[in-house]
């Protein structure tokens, strides 16, 4: 459910930030999932200020009239700006889009302004028109203000562009109350002890002429209230800009000003609604019904629906006109020539409308509400609320007679609540006054009270409360779940172990992961040529398997490792043109390992390889084809290892004959994963000719380092700080070596380091590089201060220059 943070201010006092009001929400039980900023005007007027122009010299381009002005835009020089509009005047105030502002364009188009020459002339700047800032259409010249704003005010300012925010609440389904800016604002009256504050309707009135409607509820088990009321005269158009912004800020769109003001009362107060022509209802009648089964029936969305037996529906004299609480009839809604209008406020039964929408398969907002159960007391406030709108935004008489059927009241529900179950259950004992104020706080009234037992009033609108424990419930979520102290004696019985590994899962894990990232699984055969065996002799951890009955002479060993049999699957696809290579499997590498005095044992190993070969991506008109590089396997190694909670290994080059060139990854100082590019030997004894990295995990040995365990810590509540130096050092140097150095001066504050550009030229010597290193620094119990920082940094430095001998570059 989406809450405007602007909306929910026209209802209570707030001051609080959005991300303060987001954590108290949170406290209470609605969680809030996220907070958006939303600008009215893409771009937020971000870089558009206001200016003066003070000169203004036409000039003439293949007969395009220009004008080249110098404006005041508050940045103690002027700017010189070329200007095509003919409305351009010295002395004006203007908005102007200084250097580096971005211009957005109603078909989605954008440009960035930069400081460019103009038919010869210099131009530092924009001054616009409204279609060019986005607030307007018009482009038939520049927007001049009436302001006695100081030059270089922000523009947003001046056009006052207050921020609004979106915040996401996780509304779980009891909450239904909640299900509003109202239902919301309640809540913060609660907490925060501030009262609601609703639009008044004590203007409202009605005209001397009496309405002809009539209603006739026969089912009043599933509308056990109806509101109705008839508005002669009003005018469909576009809404204006507060409503609209009001809904967008939601994510609703804007339709036309009676459709909007119902979406507008019902995010309001809770209360969906709904807006009759007048004069499509047949005999001036509205009777609430349940139609025959197999009755059709065409919805707003155009599509014609067979009724079930067992959907109440709003019906005129002759033929339904909506479904009552989900969805309204395309031949009674409102439309550009209405004039007339019926507005219908009612309270349906939750379970009536959950099976109607379920049986259509339609969720809208309306049946969002009521399936989980409105305030059978608001339908008489808001349709006086919209009526009241609809007035001030469509113009109109509201005709006596406003309809109200209710022949059997909804009462309050009285609980019992004992005092010594309130402590109990919470865990504290609380001051009785305190357990009063947030109850009436809720609208939860109190009724009696004594030393043992207190009996309260819970309105209807609060379904979710139906027994002492959910009272209690409603006492502790206001006090707040993180007031209540756990004792130091508080302890717990943890009876079941931990579960064994299961090896199939976990690959089962990696696969989808791998498959996520783009690579596809193949599978190999075990059995292989004595030439691969022969190749690959160096990552043999045994004598070779021969066969003893081979069916030919290519295949009469088995395999010592995954690398080339891969190596075939990657030439079969290039050979069919399907260069761009990402494969994995999961294998198994065979051997024959003798001790001394023993017979020849055999053994396998079960591993896992990676292939990357040609490009990242195929190429489109966004982004060209890139290679794969070294790094793109690392990159796939490293989330290997982090899905099997790896964090800690040790690299170091990968001696291999293999590999042209390439890494060692080794755990507690064993060598788990060793990746590279494979030699042009080796891939042509599978006829692949192009690049093709390879890398081959020990999956056995992988497996027994993970751990179901997990362990966790509270965000640091201080920021972090990131430092930079660039470093001058042995080109030999790798930054394993400058990483771990860091990690050794620095143990408590240190959090990260990364390596951001690496440089090789003649200016800094033969043999040298130098690499940019950001160093990321936090302290978990406080903020860092600037002397702190200076300490840690040169420690730093001292260290890279003691150990590397490094020299840094200011």
């Amino acid at each position: 459910m989406k809450i405007s943070y602007n909306w929910l201010k026209s209802l209570i006092d707030i001051q609080e930030s959005p991300e303060e009001i987001g954590k108290l929400l949170t406290g209470t039980g609605l969680e809030v999932e996220g907070i958006e900023e939303i600008e009215s005007v893409k771009g937020g007027l971000k870089g558009f200020v206001i200016g003066e122009v003070l000169t203004c010299e036409p000039f003439t381009v293949k007969e395009k009239q220009l004008s080249l002005t110098t404006v005041d835009i508050g940045a103690g020089e002027a700017s010189t700006i070329v200007c095509g509009a003919a409305n351009v005047r010295a002395g004006q105030k203007v908005v102007v889009a200084t250097l580096g502002t971005t211009i957005y364009f109603a078909d989605g188009k954008s440009f960035t302004i930069e400081k460019r020459k103009v038919y010869g002339h210099p131009s530092e700047g924009m001054i616009c028109a409204e279609d060019e800032m986005g607030i307007g259409t018009s482009h038939d010249g520049i927007l001049v203000l009436d302001t006695d704003l100081p030059n270089g005010t922000p523009a947003a300012l001046y056009f006052k562009m207050e921020p609004d925010y979106q915040i996401e609440i996780g509304l779980t389904p009891n909450r239904a109350d909640a299900a509003s800016h109202f239902g919301v604002a309640r809540d913060l009256k609660a907490v925060l002890g501030r009262e609601v504050t609703l639009p008044s309707v004590d203007k409202f009135a009605v005209s001397a002429q009496k309405t002809d409607f009539t209603v006739t509820v026969e089912n009043t088990e599933a509308c056990p209230r109806f509101c109705g009321l008839e508005i002669q005269g009003v005018t469909v158009q576009e809404s204006p800009d507060w409503l609209k912004k009001r809904l967008l800020a939601i994510g609703l769109n804007p339709i036309n000003n009676i459709v909007d003001i119902t979406n507008y009362v019902c995010h309001t107060l809770g209360q969906p609604m709904h807006a009759f022509d007048a004069d499509e209802v047949k005999g001036k009648q509205i009777i609430v019904r349940v139609p025959e089964k197999g009755t059709k029936f065409v919805t707003l969305d155009g599509t014609e629906r067979t009724l079930s037996g067992h959907d109440l529906m709003v019906c005129n004299a002759e033929e339904p006109m909506a479904i009552a609480g989900v969805f309204g009839g395309q031949k009674s809604g409102i439309k550009a020539g209405t004039t007339n209008i019926f507005l219908e406020v009612a309270y349906f039964s939750p379970v009536w409308v959950r099976r109607t929408a379920t049986f259509h398969g339609l969720k809208t907002d309306a049946s969002f509400r009521y399936e989980r159960g409105t305030d059978p007391n608001m339908p008489p406030f808001a349709i006086r609320f919209a009526a009241l709108l609809v007035q001030e935004l469509a113009g109109g008489t509201i005709l006596d007679g406003v309809i109200d059927h209710y022949p059997k009241p909804i009462e309050n529900l009285e609980i019992q609540v004992k005092h010594k179950h309130i402590n109990r259950l919470i865990g504290k004992n609380l001051d009785d006054d305190l357990i009063k104020t947030i109850l009436e706080s809720l609208d939860i009234k109190v009724l009696t009270d004594d030393a043992f037992e207190m009996t309260v009033s819970v309105p209807p609108y609060r379904v979710d409360v139906t027994r002492e424990a959910d009272v209690i419930e409603e006492i502790l979520r206001i006090y707040g779940f993180d007031n209540i102290e756990l004792s130091e004696h508080l302890q717990a019985d943890f009876l079941s172990g931990f579960p064994d590994k299961d090896a199939d899962k976990l690959q089962m894990r990696l696969i989808e992961l791998l498959a996520a990232n783009g690579f596809n699984e193949i599978q190999t055969l075990s059995i292989t040529k004595p030439a691969y065996n022969e190749a690959i002799q160096s990552l043999a951890k045994g004598g070779q398997v021969t066969l003893l009955n081979p069916l030919s002479e290519e295949l009469s060993v088995m395999r010592q490792s995954l690398l080339l049999t891969g190596m075939e699957s990657v030439a079969y696809n290039i050979n069919r043109r399907q260069k761009d290579l990402k494969l994995f499997e999961f294998g198994r590498a065979y051997f024959t390992k003798q001790e001394e005095g023993q017979d020849k044992k055999y053994k396998e190993s079960k591993h896992l390889g990676l292939w990357l070969s040609g490009n990242q991506q195929s190429e489109t008109w966004l982004a060209g084809s890139n290679p794969v590089t070294f790094h793109d396997m690392a990159l796939a190694v490293q989330k290997v290892l982090k899905a099997m909670k790896v964090t800690k290994f040790d690299t170091q080059d990968a001696n291999s004959p293999v590999f042209q060139y390439g890494l060692t990854y080794l755990i507690n100082k064993k060598p788990v994963v060793s990746l590279g590019l494979v030699k042009p030997s080796i891939a042509r004894l599978a006829d692949v000719k192009q690049a093709v990295f390879y890398a081959d995990f020990d999956w056995e040995y992988l497996l027994k380092q993970y751990s179901e365990k997990v362990n966790y810590v509270e965000i640091p509540k201080f920021p972090e700080v990131r430092r930079d130096l660039s470093l001058v050092i042995d080109s030999a140097t790798s930054f394993d070596q400058v990483s771990a150095i860091a990690n050794k001066t620095e143990r408590n504050l240190l959090k990260a380091v990364n390596v951001f550009d690496i440089y090789e030229g003649e200016k800094l010597g033969e043999g040298k590089k130098s690499y940019s290193v950001s160093f990321i620094l936090l302290d978990k119990d406080k903020t860092l201060t600037d002397e702190v920082i200076d300490k840690t940094m040169q420690r730093l430095i001292a260290a890279y220059e003691k150990e590397l001998s490094a020299v840094i570059r200011k």
